[in-house]
């Protein structure tokens, strides 16, 4: 048997008290992890239900009747042309997507590796923008794509969007990790900066590349705002401002709009699913960590 001494030593003090730190830990991320995942289940449950289920006194997670009845019937209204709009989210953001990794991969690799005048003080303005509310750009961009005539065109979303200043700061953190005796070494053996770009720093930095793609992509797929004020006929329009539709101003079609919600959701649980092993990858050497 324990005497007093054994059982309040440092070292079972230590453990206690890390046991209840790991506690804590976990319930809170389990808290979290509920706060995120509820929303979800509500929305899939009521994309199944039949209408006289939507409001009840009881709360239902799985519906007494399940039913396809709002899938079908979106995706057989005329009206709402959700294949049309899915196509146009995939074109935008996949169009999005791919300028924005050409982009910020070459303004990163120059502001970590290449001097030129104002490098530090371009760079300070570029991050200061970060923290401007992305409403104040709303009315500007907007009468630019007016005049440019873009209105009602995927230039029109496509062009002012592909501005990021988080992508360009991302790729710049990572070329910043690469040790520079690589590129030294392709130097001496002739090669140029667009070969040591293209040839070392690229290949090296497919983790930070696949990272950023999956979140420009999850940007552009679900930006609502933009995308509502630039596209306005129902054929070029995309998911998001589309399933607006569905939402009148004194109706509102929750099932429909949940069966919406989920076509909307499920391609980009996937690209999750199958790029997270990247995300984390990248995160652990880029030096952005929470």
């Amino acid at each position: 048997m324990k005497n007093g001494t054994e059982k309040y030593s440092p070292l079972n003090r230590y453990r206690v008290k890390k046991f209840l730190n790991r506690t804590g830990l976990y319930i809170l991320l389990c808290t979290i992890t509920l706060l995120i995942i509820i929303p979800l289940v509500w929305m899939f449950s009521t994309s199944f239900k039949l209408k006289s289920q939507l409001f009840t006194k009881e709360i239902y997670w799985i519906p007494k009747v399940i039913t396809l009845q709002n899938y079908t019937k979106i995706l057989n209204n005329p009206s709402t042309p959700i294949g049309r709009w899915f196509l146009n989210s995939l074109i935008v953001a996949s169009i999005t997507t791919t300028l924005k990794l050409l982009i910020d991969s070459l303004a990163g690799y120059a502001y970590a590796r290449m001097d030129f005048p104002g490098k530090k003080q371009i760079f300070g303005l570029l991050l200061a923008t970060l923290f401007l509310p992305g409403v104040m750009f709303l009315v500007p961009n907007f009468v630019t794509v007016a005049k440019l005539n873009m209105l009602n065109k995927f230039s029109g979303v496509i062009i002012p969007s592909l501005a990021s200043v988080f992508g360009v700061y991302f790729m710049r953190q990572f070329f910043m990790s690469i040790p520079k005796e690589l590129e030294e070494a392709a130097q001496i053996d002739g090669a140029n900066t667009v070969q040591i770009f293209i040839q070392i720093a690229l290949p090296l930095a497919k983790p930070a590349l696949a990272t950023l793609a999956v979140i420009e992509f999850l940007g552009s797929w679900n930006d609502f705002l933009w995308s509502l004020l630039v596209l306005k006929d129902r054929a070029v329009q995309t998911l998001q401002p589309g399933l607006r539709t569905l939402q009148g101003a004194y109706t509102s079609e929750y099932g429909l709009m949940m069966a919406g919600a989920v076509i909307v959701a499920i391609p980009v649980l996937i690209i999750y699913v199958f790029m997270q092993r990247f995300i984390v990858q990248s995160v652990a050497t880029t030096g952005i960590k929470g």
